[in-house]
C-alpha cells in the first residue's frame, strides 16, 4: 500500500509537511506507525528541521550515517549551511538515484539551486509515480518561466492521482502563473489549507493571502499575511508579501520598516535580491541620460 495514499498511516503527516507545517510534522505522534514507515517519517521529520532552520542540527545528527536516504539529507542540510556538496550529491545520485526517491529529491533540489536545472530534471524524471517529484518539477519549471511545461507536467499527474491534496496544491501554483478565473480556483485551495487544523501555518496562510491580493481583496490579504507572521514571526516569505501589500497600500513607512526586518531575517531572499537587481538596472539606464533645464 502507498503510505501516502488515502488508506496509508502517513496521509496526515505528509499532508502537514506539504502544508508547510514543519513544526506539527516534528511533534507528530508516529508511535503506533508499523516499522516500515520509521525511515520515511524520519525523513519528514528531519526536512522539516532544515526548513524551520535548523540544518546545523541535522547534519550534525547525521554525521555517520551510511543510509541512502538519510545521506540524500544530509547533503540537503549541509547545502543550506552554505557547504559545496553538489559532486557528493551527483555520486549518491549516480549510486541510487534511479529507484531510491529520498535520493532523487533530496539531490534534485540540491541541484536546482545549484543552477544545474536540466540535471535536476533529468533526475527527477525517474520517480515512479511519486507527487512529491511531480511537485518539486513543477517548481523548477515554473522558476524557469515555463508555465506550459509545469502545466502540463501537472496535468499528467491528475490523470492518475485524482483528487490528491497535492496535485491541487501544484495546479494552484500553475494557476497563480496563468492568472484570470485560476486566482479564484487556487484561492479556494489555499484557503482550506490555511483554514485546517492540521494544516494552518504561515505558508498557508501566505499563499492564501497572494490569491487574494491578486483577486484584488486586499483588507483580506492582510488579515491573513497578520495571521501568518504572528505563527511565524521570522518567515521571510511572509515578510516578503507583506512589504508588496504595504506598497499597495502606500504604506510607505511600514514598507522601509519591513525591508529592514527581512534583511535580518533572510539578507539573501529572492525578494531583496530581485529589488538590488532591479534598482541597479535603473541607475544604469538613469547613466545613459543627463538631465536638461529650461530657463
Amino acid at each position: 500500500m502507498d503510505p501516502y495514499s488515502h488508506e496509508g498511516e502517513l496521509l496526515n503527516i505528509h499532508t502537514a509537511f506539504h502544508s508547510g507545517a514543519y513544526q506539527q510534522v516534528i511533534d507528530f505522534d508516529t508511535s503506533s506507525f508499523s516499522s516500515s514507515n520509521a525511515l520515511p517519517v524520519r525523513v519528514l521529520k528531519l526536512r522539516s528541521q532544515i526548513a524551520l532552520g535548523q540544518a546545523k542540527e541535522v547534519a550534525k545528527e547525521l554525521n555517520g550515517e551510511n543510509t541512502p536516504d538519510l545521506v540524500a539529507v544530509k547533503l540537503l542540510a549541509e547545502y543550506e549551511l552554505g557547504n559545496d556538496v553538489v559532486e557528493s550529491a551527483k555520486k549518491l545520485a549516480e549510486q541510487y538515484g534511479s529507484e531510491n526517491l529520498t535520493v532523487q529529491l533530496g539531490v534534485g533540489m540540491i541541484l536546482s539551486r545549484a543552477g544545474e536545472v536540466e540535471e535536476a530534471l533529468a533526475l527527477l524524471s525517474k520517480h515512479q509515480g511519486s507527487l512529491d517529484a511531480v511537485a518539486l518539477i513543477v517548481q523548477i519549471h515554473l522558476q524557469q518561466n515555463r508555465t506550459d511545461l509545469a502545466a502540463k507536467e501537472a496535468q499528467r499527474a491528475r490523470k492518475w492521482a485524482q483528487d490528491s491534496l497535492l496535485v491541487n496544491i501544484a495546479e494552484s501554483w500553475v494557476g497563480m502563473r496563468e492568472g484570470g478565473e485560476k486566482y479564484q480556483a487556487a484561492f479556494y485551495v489555499f484557503e482550506e489549507l490555511a483554514q485546517g487544523t492540521q494544516t494552518q501555518s504561515s505558508h498557508s496562510l501566505a499563499a492564501q493571502a497572494v490569491s487574494e491580493l491578486h483577486l484584488g481583496r486586499l483588507p483580506e490579504a492582510e488579515a491573513a499575511l497578520q495571521q501568518a507572521i504572528t505563527l511565524d514571526p521570522n518567515s521571510a516569505d511572509t515578510v516578503a508579501n507583506l512589504i508588496a501589500l504595504n506598497t499597495l497600500l502606500g504604506k510607505k513607512e511600514e514598507t522601509e520598516q519591513l525591508k529592514a526586518q527581512l534583511e535580518n531575517a533572510d539578507a539573501e531572499h529572492r525578494a531583496l535580491a530581485d529589488w538590488r537587481e532591479k534598482k541597479e538596472e535603473f541607475e544604469k539606464a538613469k547613466a545613459k541620460y543627463t538631465p536638461k533645464f529650461e530657463p
